[in-house]
């Protein structure tokens, strides 16, 4: 009996040793120990048919902080981050999707699209400059003020976890 708890006990500290070098995020964080995001300046007026929603930059860079937060043991810096991440928002568009048999809007779509630079300072090799986007769609007997609340909560899921996978995603 004393022999199978010895055992027992080894193996289960064999299983919980194993499990710290696997994380559920599926991030690879290499040898980086930092990370930094840059502010998302808002670009999205010199798109045309795009308009400037007033605090989208902060909350988006926000929302990408948090996420990378939440899913890595990476910290968080203002300065030379072995992670960098930078851009621009470069759309924010509502569009109508599909018409009425009076020829009207029956539903509009809002668009949202990031380009993002990532370097990572630590393996050069896996540099990128792309662009993300997302849409949200809506009723159009909705205004956008009424769902934008919802919909910046959906696009910014999306989009920041698209970066994230392009990133640090190691699947």
């Amino acid at each position: 009996m004393k022999r199978a708890f010895w055992v027992f006990g080894i193996c289960f500290l064999g299983f919980c040793h194993s499990c710290g070098v696997y994380n559920f995020s599926g991030a690879s964080t290499g040898t980086a120990q930092t990370f930094q995001v840059n502010f998302f300046q808002n670009y999205a007026d010199q798109s045309p048919g795009s308009t400037i929603e007033p605090g989208l930059d902060r909350d988006f860079t926000l929302a990408l902080q948090d996420l990378i937060i939440n899913l890595t043991s990476l910290n968080l810096t203002n300065t030379s981050g072995d992670l960098l991440y930078e851009g621009e928002i470069v759309e924010y568009r509502v569009s109508p999707m599909t018409a009425t048999s009076n020829q009207t809007a029956a539903q509009n779509r809002l668009t949202m699209g990031v380009t993002v630079r990532f370097y990572n300072n630590t393996k050069e090799d896996v540099d990128f400059e792309r662009r993300f986007s997302f849409f949200y769609d809506f009723p159009a007997t909705s205004l956008l003020e009424s769902v934008k609340s919802e919909a910046h909560q959906v696009l910014f899921e999306r989009i920041t976890q698209d970066i994230f996978n392009a990133s640090l995603a190691d699947w």
